[in-house]
């Protein structure tokens, strides 16, 4: 059976859903909704019906799942409007703006026994799915620390918009959200965290570069180094080589180091010890885990199809997002109040 899938929002990533509904074989676009005056002329081009406002295609179309891809702010809204008319959402990130409203989120779904996804894409990629395999199998022993660093140079011309230069349209909500749920889903849940931030590179309201040091469920340490601001190619978009758009660096962003091995992320590069008495007198041994870059937006629409026909549980649904959403909220809190948060409480 095809799926007819709407799509909520023809911004930049509406669009890139858009595109690949229309390359998929397992589905068809049904329509677009957004009131944005140029979104009509972009939805006849598509050849989807268009509709200013999602209430009005969801009664029209009733469509078998609904990508949302609205502002932020209206997440909560439009995800609510699909399920409570039993229709499976996939929710880009972040799930919602807030920790209420993403609650808001979860006991619509769980009353209705809708099935929501949420759109942190990178879950889908093979990069990452190799990784937290060999780090749920134990293939390096028990986790000791982890380094990720999220850093990169957003030209100028990006803050043309006036609210990249406002509180929450910085690189914790855009950037580092995407990297805490990377980690969540290789190394496990974030027990406790503590974070500065500083803004004295732009001079903006907005942060430009944070510290974050955390200790995670399972024991191990680790911290996030995060700068919009930086000559540096250690983020996920220039080294994952997943997205065209970002030129490729030989590089890494996160390194997993455990008891019996480390292991390099997006290369897959990994050490271990070959020794009967393993220690830093003993040689490393490299090798080289699978690798396979295809397209994690692909990806992420054939798993979102098999989750509206049945076939299995979202990867990451409302519930789950909300941790992501809450881990990444509790780093404003930890630098305003110079203290530790902590998820155990």
């Amino acid at each position: 059976m095809t799926l007819r899938i709407a799509v909520a929002g023809a911004g930049l990533i509406g669009r890139a859903h858009v595109e690949r509904v229309r390359q998929s074989n397992e589905c068809l676009l049904a329509a677009i909704a957004d009131p944005a005056p140029q979104a009509e002329a972009y939805a006849k081009e598509q050849g989807a019906a268009y509709y200013a406002g999602l209430e009005a295609m969801l009664e029209a179309e009733k469509p078998d799942g609904v990508i949302v891809a609205t502002p932020n702010a209206a997440h909560a809204d439009n995800a609510i409007a699909c399920i409570t008319r039993g229709i499976p959402v996939l929710i880009e990130k972040p799930v919602t703006e807030t920790a209420e409203k993403a609650q808001q989120v979860i006991a619509a779904a769980e009353k209705h026994g809708v099935a929501t996804l949420v759109g942190h894409h990178r879950r889908h990629s093979p990069i990452l799915q190799e990784a937290r395999r060999a780090v749920r199998e134990g293939r390096l022993g028990q986790l000791a620390t982890v380094t990720a660093f999220v850093t990169f140079l957003k030209p100028a011309p990006y803050f043309d918009t006036a609210w990249r230069r406002e509180a929450g349209g910085g690189p914790i909500m855009i950037n580092l959200i995407h990297a805490i749920d990377d980690l969540r889903f290789i190394c496990g849940d974030v027990a406790s965290l503590q974070a500065m931030t500083s803004n004295h590179l732009r001079g903006f309201a907005v942060e430009d570069s944070a510290t974050i040091a955390f200790r995670l469920v399972n024991g191990a340490l680790g911290t996030i180094t995060l700068s919009d601001k930086a000559a540096a190619p250690w983020s996920w978009e220039l080294t994952a080589r997943e997205n065209p758009a970002y030129p490729p660096m030989p590089e890494d962003c996160y390194f997993i180091a455990g008891t019996e091995g480390s292991l390099a992320v997006p290369s897959l590069r990994y050490w271990r010890y070959d020794a009967d008495v393993p220690g830093w007198n003993a040689p490393l041994l490299p090798g080289q885990l699978p690798l396979d870059r295809s397209d994690p937006l692909v990806n992420q629409l054939a798993h979102f199809c098999a989750v509206i026909r049945g076939e299995t549980a979202p990867i990451i649904d409302a519930r789950d997002g909300a941790r992501t959403l809450a881990t990444t909220l509790a780093v404003y809190d930890a630098a305003e109040q110079g203290r530790v948060i902590s998820f155990t409480e």
